[in-house]
C-alpha cells in the first residue's frame, strides 16, 4: 500500500472534516459529559455584576485561572456573596462557550472555604468601613431615656420578640412596633437594611408613630447564621439612620459588623430591653424619695425665713413710736409760725418803703421828657416813611389796576350774582319750610290745648257749677251759695235769671313775627 504525504499535496486519507460548530459542539459534550458535577476550591479573582443580575468571576490558583459564571437565579439565592481574595468552594459543571472558545463552569452554589475565610472577608470589610469614619465614638447618638415608641427590627416567630418585650413589661411598659426581616439567609440583609430606612423614613406624629428608639435582634448561632448582619448595606444603614440603633445579635461572644456602626451594643436582646427603659419601680422610688426631700427642705425653708422674719420684726419699732418725732417737730413749727410771718411782713415793709423813696416827681418829669423826645423824633421819620409807603402802595395798586380789566370783572360779578341769587332762593325755601313747620307745631300745640281744656269736657254733657266764690265742687258749698252760675258747653246759666249763652273766645293766633 502507497502512503502518500498530505503535505505534498496528495490525495485526502480517511480523516473525517469537522465545521467549526461540529468541532465546538463536540468539544461542549465530551467536557460537559466528563464533568457534569464537580466542586473547585479556589481563590475569587475578579468579579463582574451586570444589569442582568448575572454575576461573572475567575476562580484561580497560583498556577491556573478557570472562568465562571452564576446565572440570575442562582445569584439571588447566595447566602454569602462572593467578593474578591477570598477563598471559596464553588459547586456546579464544566460547560463551553463557543462564541469565545473557552471552557468554564456553570455555578451552581459558591461557600467560603472554612470559617477563616469568612473571618478574612469579615476583616477586609471591617477595614474598609473603618476607614471611611463609620464606627467613630463621634457619630454614636445618645439613646433617649424614656423612649414613648420602641421599634424592634427581628424574626416575629422567635422567641427573641417574647424576650423583649416580656423585659420591657417587667421594667416600664412602651409602645412596641415590630418589623418582620428574615434574620438569615440571602434575604436577611436586604430585608434588615430595608427595615431600618423604613423606621427612619416614618413621619413624626403621623397615623404610624416614629420609633424613639430602634433594637436589631436576634438570638444566637453560627458564623454563617449570623453572616447577614456582617453584609455592607445592613452596617451602613445603621450607620445611616437617624434613630439611635441598639444591636442586639447572637450572644456576648458573637460579633458583627453592625455593632460597631449602632449607638449601642447589647450583648443578648434580652439586655437591649434593659438597655432601653429604665426601671419603673427604681424611677418611682427615686421621684417619691426626691419628693420627699424637696417638702423637707421647704419645710425647713420657711421655717428659717420664718424665724428671720420674726427676729427682724423684732428689731422695727413700733408704728407710734415711729410718728412720735414728726408730730414734736410739727408743734415746734406751729408755735414759730406767727413769729416767722410778722418777720416776713416787716421785711417786706421795709423793702417797700426804700423803694418807695427813691421814687420823686422830678424823676418822674426826666423820664417823660425823655420819652417825648424819643416820640418827637419818631414822629419826625414817621412822615417820609409813610410818604414812601403811600408811594409804594400806588405803584402796587397800579400794577394790580392795569391787570384787571371790565371783562373779569363783570365775570366775577355775574358769577357772584348767580351764587347770591342761589343762596337767597336756599334761604327763602328754608325760612318757608321753618315757617310752615312752626305752623303746623302751633295748630298742634292749639288742637293739645283745646283737647286738654274743660271746654272739651263740657261739650262731653259735664257743666261748671260757680258761685260767688268761685267754682264750686262740693253739694253743701251749693247749699250755702247765694246764687248759682252754671256753664254749659253752648254758654252759662244763673238759676232763676234764665240762660245767658257765651261762647267761648278763641284764642288770637300768634303773628308769624314771634315765631322767630
Amino acid at each position: 500500500m502507497d502512503l502518500i504525504d498530505e503535505d505534498t499535496g496528495g490525495e485526502a486519507g480517511n480523516t473525517p472534516e469537522f465545521s467549526v460548530s461540529e468541532l465546538s459542539g463536540a468539544v461542549k459534550r465530551m467536557i460537559e459529559g466528563e464533568f457534569g458535577f464537580v466542586r473547585v476550591r479556589g481563590e475569587v479573582g475578579r468579579v463582574s455584576r451586570p444589569r442582568s443580575g448575572h454575576i461573572y468571576l475567575d476562580l484561580k490558583d497560583d498556577r491556573a485561572v478557570i472562568a465562571g459564571v452564576m446565572w440570575k437565579g442562582m445569584a439571588a439565592r447566595l447566602q454569602t456573596q462572593p467578593e474578591e481574595g477570598m477563598e471559596v468552594v464553588a459547586t456546579g459543571r464544566m460547560t463551553t462557550f463557543p462564541g469565545q472558545s473557552k471552557y468554564q463552569i456553570v455555578i451552581e452554589d459558591i461557600r467560603p472555604a472554612g470559617a477563616g475565610a469568612l473571618m478574612a472577608m469579615l476583616e477586609r470589610r471591617k477595614a474598609m468601613l473603618q476607614a471611611e469614619g463609620l464606627f467613630e465614638a463621634s457619630l454614636k447618638r445618645p439613646l433617649p431615656y424614656l423612649p414613648e415608641v420602641i421599634g424592634v427590627v427581628t424574626s416575629p416567630s422567635g422567641a427573641v420578640i417574647r424576650d423583649i418585650l416580656h423585659r420591657l413589661r417587667e421594667r416600664f411598659p412602651r409602645k412596641v412596633l415590630v418589623w418582620p426581616v428574615a434574620v438569615q439567609g440571602a434575604a436577611c440583609a436586604p430585608e434588615v437594611a430595608r427595615a431600618i430606612d423604613g423606621f427612619n423614613r416614618l413621619t413624626p406624629g403621623g397615623a404610624l408613630p416614629r420609633p424613639d428608639l430602634l433594637i436589631v435582634a436576634r438570638g444566637g448561632g453560627s458564623v454563617e447564621d449570623l453572616w447577614g448582619f456582617n453584609e455592607e448595606v445592613v452596617a451602613r444603614a445603621a450607620a445611616a439612620s437617624e434613630i439611635p440603633l441598639i444591636s442586639a445579635v447572637g450572644h456576648e461572644t458573637d460579633t458583627t459588623l453592625i455593632d460597631f456602626v449602632s449607638d449601642r451594643r447589647a450583648p443578648t436582646p434580652t439586655a437591649a430591653a434593659e438597655i432601653a427603659v429604665p426601671v419603673r419601680m427604681e424611677l418611682l422610688a427615686i421621684v417619691g424619695d426626691a419628693q420627699a426631700r424637696m417638702t423637707r427642705a421647704m419645710g425647713q425653708r420657711l421655717e428659717m425665713r420664718g424665724q428671720r422674719l420674726r427676729d427682724l420684726a423684732r428689731a422695727l419699732p413700733r408704728p407710734e413710736e415711729l410718728l412720735d418725732g414728726p408730730r414734736q417737730r410739727l408743734d415746734v413749727l406751729s408755735d414759730k409760725l406767727p413769729q416767722a410771718l410778722t418777720r416776713m411782713v416787716d421785711r417786706r415793709r421795709l423793702t417797700l418803703s426804700d423803694r418807695a423813696g427813691s421814687l420823686r416827681p422830678s424823676v418822674l418829669t426826666r423820664a417823660i421828657a425823655s420819652e417825648k423826645t424819643r416820640l418827637t423824633e419818631r414822629a419826625a421819620r414817621l412822615g417820609p416813611a409813610l410818604a414812601r409807603l403811600v408811594v409804594l402802595q400806588r405803584e402796587t395798586f397800579a400794577r394790580q389796576a392795569a391787570r384787571l380789566t371790565p371783562r373779569l370783572t363783570m365775570r366775577d360779578l355775574r358769577a357772584g350774582r348767580e351764587r347770591l341769587d342761589g343762596l337767597a332762593r336756599r334761604l327763602n325755601e328754608a325760612q318757608g319750610a321753618r315757617v310752615e313747620a312752626q305752623r303746623k307745631r302751633l295748630d298742634a300745640l292749639d288742637r293739645l290745648r283745646e283737647t286738654l281744656g274743660y271746654r272739651e269736657t263740657l261739650r262731653r254733657g259735664y257743666a261748671v257749677v260757680r258761685g260767688e266764690s268761685g267754682v264750686l265742687t262740693t253739694r253743701a258749698e251749693a247749699e250755702a251759695a247765694a246764687g248759682l252760675e252754671i256753664e254749659f258747653a253752648d254758654g252759662r246759666l244763673k238759676l232763676g235769671g234764665g240762660a245767658t249763652p257765651r261762647k267761648p273766645a278763641k284764642s288770637k293766633p300768634p303773628e308769624q313775627g314771634s315765631l322767630f
